[in-house]
């Protein structure tokens, strides 16, 4: 629905990366080939009275560095188009690291360069291992400074839509960090309602827990969390029915929204507050916050630190998710 929008508004949508046609998890089907002849139908592409309007949709190869680097440099002489990359999962970022450092995230800074790239990295502990696991967020959070990026974990379908809009309605340019979970493409909670993509509806960057709005007074703890995780805190919620925690959801890391954070705090002023994520301590956002976001105090409740982003054993995963969910519900 955002790229149909752009494409009705004559803006050109540019989508690469292995198997984007389809979609990396056969959740997007933006091209649909016929079993007879093998001729594709690309169902967007008709949607603008310009002809040179486009939505452009290449399953590329296997070279995350020469992609990335294409299609920022897409990016960068076409401002008013949309420009995405898609790693088949997150870590595949890891390829393509160079362009990321060199021109992604410093070009501003360096030469005054702006660019409206997105990157939609796959990202989100399901037991699938360490090279299936991590988007390695914690090092484009080592290079946030100087608004020079945005970094994102978004959990509902009208948020993704408004933040991949709000690319190209900013009358500047930023580059896009979305961290993608996977099991969020096909969770019921990540749905959202029609009115949810209209109207004054807009991106936020917080997500506030609407059923502990109604009473604050009740909330002994807050639980911050980004991203899938969120989900199964609120299952576990559910089922032991807990009405004395809240659950708020970061979707915009960075910029981090200092202001609305500190206004949920004197909301909730009767709380303690964790950040609890997936990953080990010393990966994901944890390290990032402590050492950025001082505006009132917070314990951080993860994996234990770790070489590696992620497990092996699936075993093993199942029961450091549940020791994550036990401690944020128990401590």
């Amino acid at each position: 629905m955002a790229y149909a929008s752009l494409l009705i508004e004559d803006q050109t949508v540019r989508l690469s990366g292995e198997d984007v046609k389809r979609g990396t998890f056969a959740q997007r089907h933006a091209v649909l080939f016929d079993e007879n002849t093998n001729l594709e139908y690309n169902r967007l592409d008709h949607l603008s009275n310009d002809p040179n309007t486009k939505f452009r949709v290449y399953n590329s190869l296997l070279s995350e560095y020469a992609v990335l680097g294409f299609e920022y440099g897409y990016a960068l002489a076409n401002p008013n188009n949309l420009a995405v990359w898609e790693a088949q999962y997150g870590d595949f970022a890891n390829g393509a690291q160079m362009v990321i450092d060199q021109y992604i995230t410093s070009a501003e800074s360096k030469w005054g360069l702006m660019s409206g790239v997105v990157l939609l990295l796959p990202h989100g502990y399901e037991g699938s291992g360490p090279d299936h696991s991590s988007a390695r967020l914690e090092r484009f959070l080592q290079s946030c400074a100087e608004q020079n990026i945005v970094v994102t974990n978004i959990t509902t379908a009208a948020n993704f839509f408004h933040a991949l809009r709000r690319q190209m309605k900013w009358s500047f340019r930023k580059p896009l960090i979305n961290m993608s979970p996977k099991a969020n493409l096909r969770h019921p909670g990540s749905y959202s309602k029609a009115e949810d993509f209209a109207g004054q509806h807009r991106f936020q960057e917080v997500i506030d827990d609407q059923a502990a709005a109604a009473d604050p007074s009740k909330i002994k703890k807050v639980l911050l969390c980004s991203g899938k995780l969120y989900f199964d805190l609120e299952e576990k919620r559910q089922k032991e029915n807990r009405t004395d925690i809240a659950l708020i959801r970061l979707e915009q890391i960075y910029p981090t929204p200092e202001e609305q954070l500190i206004t949920l705090h004197e909301k909730y002023s009767g709380a303690v507050w964790f950040w609890v994520q997936e990953e080990p301590q010393n990966m994901g956002a944890a390290t990032y916050l402590q050492t950025n976001f001082k505006a009132f105090p917070y314990g951080i409740i993860s994996r234990n630190a770790s070489a590696s982003t992620a497990t092996g054993y699936a075993k093993v995963h199942k029961v450091e998710q549940e020791e994550i969910l036990d401690t944020a519900f128990n401590v």
